[in-house]
């Protein structure tokens, strides 16, 4: 167990406070500063992942964080990822791998035999890194899931990292969330916590002033800082999908529709088309129709695509989307979206769910057959159509085969993949990440007869950066790095 690294732990008092964000731009900050950073988060729980060179899967926070602190993505820097499967079930990711699929309540019995691994992927980064920022899951205050935890302060205390607690002002009651916090922590814990930060704030920051001197009387901790809320945060790859909503505004004409499924998975492959001027991204949510005006319809990926399919036909959306195609509309399918536009689903093992046959919506002459072995890669490839590179990445179950994979959308290194219907209105591919690309994506919407202007890697580029000076700016970065190094006395001082 490496405990000489400094190292700092982001929590919060409850989710969506903004941790992710606050971890990349702080990376970015310490990186500017000339140092390596690592990213970690022991526990993550998103169907947003991304794929590492060595083709495991992490959180997609996780990437974008190591993108800010200019580090390849590895599997330690998020070693136990869940992704939801029902409503009380996940798949279980270890160090990049399937490990398992198990039901909430089994997780919270076995989570602790997780830690060793937990500890090992910490420990890896650490030796690589002069700085490691650490980011929890929800809140520590949930103290009914205390038992065995690898994710707060079972983690902060087994690795011994001190800890910064958030709470996000925009939601309200932020004063009574971090006194709250307090309130119910353990005073081991309270005494891990070196500091606060308050979120997203709007409007004049000094109108806190008062309420920064509340938070350490009642809990004792000091502030290191408030953060303004910052427009181009919302250009970051989102991971929860709460966030779905945050990017596109446009006026245009061009619509593309996006039904919002019950296990939506990698969403962001949408990010870029929301941001482009000339596109209007509509995310159509249950109990709504997806509109007769939509130009695109794209069905997204799904972390289980049978259930999804039956979840997509209770909205009525299935008719919907008939009815476009029939009107001249045209169809793609993403992965999960991609197995629903065939003919049937087989899943003879029960990996996506019960055992059995299911039809799909017919609009590719396909059938798919779902299988225990799980494809995680990163390709590259050349779109058919266009003729326009592409990069992304597979994350999916099962193979689809049939007689429009004669047409397929993309070749990979010689491989096809993918399908066109006969009159190529339907397409389908198992690549996510097609519209990060500048050139496929402009080719893309200039059959749609949309302009593309947007250069999107280097958007992203730009958020971080101007994330980084944000943090700066409102936070006492000088008083977290002492924070992060008092690992390193502590532990010394110990020996």
């Amino acid at each position: 167990m490496n405990t000489r690294t400094p190292a700092l732990m982001i929590q919060a008092t409850g989710s969506n406070a903004g941790k992710s964000t606050l971890v990349a731009g702080l990376a970015r900050a310490l990186v500017r500063r000339g140092l390596k950073v690592a990213p970690f988060k022991a526990q993550n729980m998103s169907n947003n992942a991304a794929v590492t060179v060595d083709g495991g899967e992490i959180g997609r926070a996780q990437a974008v964080q190591a993108r800010a602190a200019r580090m390849p993505p590895s599997v330690h820097m998020n070693p136990v990822l869940l992704k939801p499967e029902t409503d009380t079930g996940a798949q279980i990711i270890v160090q990049g791998k399937r490990w398992g699929t198990l039901r909430a309540k089994s997780f919270l019995d076995k989570k602790a035999a997780l830690l060793p691994a937990v500890l090992e992927s910490f420990s890896l980064l650490a030796d690589q890194a002069d700085l490691v920022l650490v980011e929890g899951a929800g809140s520590p205050a949930e103290v009914n899931l205390r038992s065995g935890d690898i994710a707060n302060m079972g983690f902060a205390s087994a690795a011994d990292v001190p800890v910064v607690l958030v709470g996000d002002i925009d939601r309200g009651g932020v004063i009574a969330s971090l006194a709250g916090t307090h309130l119910v922590l353990e005073p081991e814990e309270r005494a891990r916590i070196s500091g606060f930060i308050i979120n997203k704030f709007r409007g004049d920051v000094s109108l806190f002033d008062q309420g920064l001197v509340a938070v350490t009387r009642l809990t004792g901790w000091p502030s290191l800082g408030v953060v303004p809320w910052l427009p181009q945060v919302a250009w970051l790859p989102a991971e929860d999908a709460v966030d779905l909503d945050r990017i596109h505004a446009s006026l245009s004409t061009r619509v593309i529709a996006v039904p919002v499924l019950a296990r939506i998975a990698n969403f962001d492959d949408l990010d870029p088309l929301g941001m482009e001027p000339g596109v209007k991204l509509i995310f159509v949510r249950p109990g709504e129709a997806i509109p007769g005006n939509a130009d695109v319809i794209i069905l997204p990926g799904s972390k289980s695509t049978i259930g999804d399919l039956a979840f997509l036909r209770a909205q009525g959306w299935d008719i919907d989307i008939k009815a476009h195609v029939r009107r001249g509309g045209r169809v793609l399918g993403l992965c999960g979206g991609y197995q629903m536009l065939g003919k049937t689903i087989a899943d003879t093992e029960g990996v996506d769910g019960a055992p059995g046959i299911v039809e799909g919506l017919g609009l590719l002459d396909i059938a798919t057959v779902m299988s225990a072995d799980k494809s995680t890669t990163l390709v590259r490839g050349t779109h058919c159509t266009t003729g326009a590179d592409v990069e992304g990445y597979e994350i999916h179950l099962g193979r689809s085969e049939g007689r429009d994979c004669e047409r397929p959308l993309i070749m990979i290194d010689g491989r096809p993949d993918g399908a066109i219907s006969a009159d190529r209105r339907v397409e389908g591919t198992y690549v996510h990440g097609l519209f990060t690309g500048d050139a496929f994506r402009k080719k893309w919407l200039a059959d749609l007869g949309i302009a593309s202007s947007l250069a999107y890697e280097a958007q992203i580029e730009s958020a971080l950066d101007a994330l980084a000076d944000h943090l700066e700016m409102h936070l006492d970065i000088d008083q977290i790095l002492k924070i992060a190094h008092s690992r390193h006395s502590s532990s010394a001082s110990a020996a």
